[in-house]
C-alpha cells in the first residue's frame, strides 16, 4: 500500500538536514529551521543562535558570502523556497511602487504601470539587470517618499475600515441570530400559553362552547403572528435603508502624484497647485467711488454748497458732501449704459412675434366663418 500524502510530507520534514551542523529532524523532531531573506539558505535555530548572537556574520553555507543578521531570520512560510523568495520580492516592490489607479490620467496608463511593476518583479526574481533595477527602485523611493507614505497610510486606513465593517457585519449577524432565537422562544411560549388558556376555558366551560373557544384561540394566535411579521418587515426595511445610506458615502481621495518624481513611472496626473487665498473683500470686488463714466472729485465749486461746507450745524449731524456728490453724479450718468433704440427695436420684434400666431388663428376663424364658408 503506497504511503499517504501526509506521510510523504512528514517524511520530507524528517529528511531535512541543517547544512551547518548536519543535524536532521529525524534525530531531533523538535528542531526548527529558519531562513534569512538575504540569501534564503535554511539552517537550524541552534546554529543561528550560535553564529549570529554576537553580531552580524557571513553566511556559513559554502559559496555564500553575504552578511546576515539574527533579527532577519524567520520561519519559512511556503514549502518551496523559490515561492518564498518571490513573495518577499513582490511585497517589497509593491510597497515602493504603491501607486493607485486614480492617480493616473487614463486606464491605459494604469495598465502600463501594472505591466511595468510586474516586469520589475520578474527581473528581480530571475536575476535580470538586478543592479540597474535596484538602483531605479532606490532612486524612485527617495524622490517619492511623501507619496509612498501617503499611499501606505491610505491603504492602512482602508484595511482598518474593512476590518471594522467586517466586525460590524459579524456583530449584526450575531444580533440577528439572537433576535431570531428570542423570537422563536417567545413564539413557542405564546403557543403554549394559548394552548393552556384554551384548555383552561374548555375545562371550565360547557361542551357546546368547545368549537367557539378553539376558533377564538386560533384567531388570537394568528393576530399575534401577523403583528410580529409586520414588525419584522418594518425592521428589515429600516436596516436596508441604513445599509443603502452607508453605501452612498464617498470614498477617500487618493494621494496625488509628486512633481519631482523620476522617469520610472509615466502617465501620472500633474499636481494642480491651489491658488493663494485672496484677502477678504467686504465689497465683493466693487471699488467704492469708482465709476466707468466719471471720476469723483473732492470739491466742486457751488454758491449753494460752499456755505454748507463751513457750517458746523449742518455737519454736526453727520451730513457729508461727498455722499451728495456721489449720488448726484451717479444719477446723472446712470443712463449712459442704456441704448434706448436697441431696446425699443428688440421689444417691438418680440411683440410682433408674439402677436403673429394670434393673427393667424384670427384669419383662420374668419375664413371658416365668412361668406364663402356659408356657400
Amino acid at each position: 500500500m503506497p504511503p499517504s500524502r501526509e506521510a510523504m510530507v512528514h517524511r520530507g520534514d524528517e529528511d531535512e538536514v541543517c547544512p551547518v551542523c548536519k543535524s536532521s529532524r529525524y534525530l531531533n523532531p523538535d528542531m526548527r529551521f529558519l531562513i534569512n531573506p538575504e540569501c534564503y539558505h535554511k539552517m537550524c535555530e541552534s546554529c543561528v543562535d550560535r553564529i549570529f548572537s554576537s553580531g552580524p556574520a557571513n553566511c556559513p553555507v559554502a559559496g555564500c558570502h553575504k552578511t546576515l543578521r539574527k533579527n532577519r531570520f524567520r520561519k519559512q512560510t511556503f514549502e518551496d523556497i523559490h515561492v518564498e523568495r518571490e513573495v518577499d520580492i513582490r511585497r517589497r516592490v509593491m510597497t515602493i511602487l504603491n501607486r493607485r489607479e486614480e492617480e493616473f490620467d487614463s486606464k491605459l496608463d494604469w495598465d502600463n504601470f501594472l505591466e511595468q511593476r510586474e516586469e520589475i518583479i520578474f527581473n528581480l526574481v530571475n536575476g535580470i539587470d538586478v543592479a540597474k533595477t535596484e538602483a531605479d527602485l532606490q532612486k524612485y523611493a527617495s524622490n517619492n517618499m511623501r507619496s509612498i507614505r501617503a499611499n501606505q497610510a491610505l491603504e492602512a486606513k482602508e484595511v482598518t475600515s474593512f476590518q471594522e465593517r467586517q466586525n460590524q457585519e459579524q456583530e449584526l449577524a450575531r444580533l440577528r441570530r439572537e433576535a431570531a432565537r428570542e423570537e422563536y422562544e417567545n413564539e413557542r411560549k405564546e403557543i403554549l400559553a394559548g394552548r393552556e388558556d384554551v384548555l383552561t376555558r374548555l375545562a371550565s366551560g360547557r361542551p357546546a362552547d368547545a368549537a367557539t373557544i378553539a376558533r377564538e384561540g386560533q384567531r388570537v394566535l394568528l393576530k399575534k403572528s401577523s403583528a410580529r411579521r409586520s414588525e419584522e418587515e418594518r425592521i428589515r426595511l429600516k436596516q436596508a435603508a441604513l445599509r443603502g445610506t452607508e453605501a452612498k458615502k464617498p470614498g477617500q481621495p487618493a494621494a496625488a502624484a509628486e512633481e519631482g518624481s523620476s522617469g520610472l513611472i509615466k502617465g501620472l496626473r500633474k499636481i494642480k497647485t491651489p491658488e493663494p487665498e485672496k484677502p477678504y473683500d467686504p465689497f465683493g470686488g466693487m471699488v467704492p467711488n469708482k465709476r466707468d463714466y466719471y471720476t469723483l472729485l473732492d470739491h466742486y465749486p457751488s454758491t449753494y454748497l460752499d456755505p454748507i461746507r463751513q457750517d458746523t450745524r449742518m455737519l454736526a449731524g453727520g451730513y457729508d458732501l461727498q455722499e451728495y456728490y456721489s449720488r448726484t453724479l451717479l444719477e446723472a450718468f446712470a443712463g449712459l449704459g442704456c441704448f434706448i433704440d436697441e431696446e425699443v427695436s428688440k421689444r417691438e420684434g418680440n411683440a410682433f412675434n408674439a402677436m403673429k400666431p394670434v393673427g393667424t388663428r384670427g384669419a383662420a376663424v374668419a375664413t371658416t366663418s365668412g361668406p364663402q364658408a356659408n356657400k
